[in-house]
């Protein structure tokens, strides 16, 4: 599911070739570019506008900006990352491929935007989150980050106590039942053509956790178009007020081929291979926050972008002072013989 945020003033897109491109505009990108632009690097953010938490209400489980709407610390972070520089432009990125070196032999990349336009960077931090792919059952997918819910830590308090339903999708499910069974005493499980095994059905009977094998067919409204609970293929409805999915995630790609980014299969979904503070296989290209971290809640996503950027900024002054040296050493008689 990806859902488009309000469009806001984009920045132009820089000239000639800037330290970093970030791509991603989530927490992530943006405390990486912060990084990066407070270390006097010259950083931008590639923004498509559609991060995965849009359709909550607020986010939750941060220290200091616990119940602060998404869009609300975006916007704060594009303002903070612009004060000391930093450019966000909104766009979709199309491709992004690695480019001939500089005279030097410092590494160059070309992002090349939808509409065309094109930027080159030494750097690249890949920060494109991940879409949650929801089971197909019809009426799923209008009560997404609302009624229909993931994360127990994100969004369990505000359900607590209500009539939940456990939608499951495979044996993440099964642990899934456990935690929301913590935050109310009426939980129900519905296997949907998933294997439930007897000691699961045992430890759920132990919990008041009850079963339905029976496939859901539709979620079902109520005359205000709040979620009311599941239809049944045998026609019967269940009450429900919440429908707990933990839905398979899968990290976003588009425009990325290119840069030939191994991926993994992890035990919740399918992200990019990452090592330490986000450095990859691929010279000159780090990944951070729920790309490689699927289960990563929004201060994790954004430590991890803060990490990144800072192994970014070492690379570079790096490559600086390997630049600073040639350039010396091919200056002078002594140093193009020593």
């Amino acid at each position: 599911m990806a859902v488009t945020t309000p469009p806001y003033a984009s920045d132009a897109l820089a000239e000639g070739t800037v330290d970093a491109v970030v791509i991603g505009g989530g927490a992530a990108g943006l405390n990486g570019a912060l990084i990066l632009a407070r270390s006097r690097r010259s950083v931008v953010v590639i923004d498509s506008g559609s991060p995965r938490n849009a359709p909550a209400e607020a986010m939750h489980g941060f220290i200091v900006l616990d119940g602060t709407p998404p869009s609300e610390i975006l916007r704060r972070g594009r303002e903070q990352v612009r004060q000391y520089g930093g450019r966000v432009v909104f766009g979709e990125v199309v491709s992004t491929e690695s480019a001939a070196p500089s005279a030097d032999g410092d590494l160059r990349f070309t992002v090349t935007l939808a509409d065309g336009r094109r930027v080159t960077a030494r750097r690249i931090l890949v920060a494109t989150g991940l879409t949650d792919v929801l089971p197909e059952v019809p009426g799923l997918a209008e009560h997404w980050g609302h009624s229909v819910v993931n994360c127990p830590y994100c969004h369990g308090w505000e359900v607590r106590d209500e009539p939940v339903g456990i939608l499951a999708t495979g044996a993440a499910s099964i642990g899934h039942a456990f935690l929301f069974r913590q935050l109310t005493e009426d939980l129900t499980y519905f296997t949907h053509g998933t294997d439930l095994d007897e000691d699961s059905r045992a430890r759920f009977a132990a919990r008041g956790i009850r079963v339905i094998d029976t496939p859901v067919t539709e979620v079902v409204n109520d005359e205000d178009g709040a979620l009311a609970g599941v239809r049944l293929a045998d026609g019967q409805v269940v009450a429900r007020r919440v429908l707990a999915v933990a839905a398979p995630m899968q990290a976003r790609t588009q425009g990325l081929e290119g840069l030939g980014l191994p991926v993994q299969d992890l035990p919740k979904g399918r992200g990019f291979a990452s090592g330490m503070a986000g450095t990859t296989e691929v010279p000159g290209v780090w990944v951070a926050g729920n790309a490689t971290d699927l289960t990563a809640q929004v201060g994790a996503s954004a430590a991890a972008g803060a990490l990144a950027g800072a192994d970014i900024n070492s690379m570079l002054a790096t490559a600086d002072t390997d630049a600073a040296l040639q350039g010396i050493a091919e200056g002078s008689p002594q140093g193009a013989t020593g």
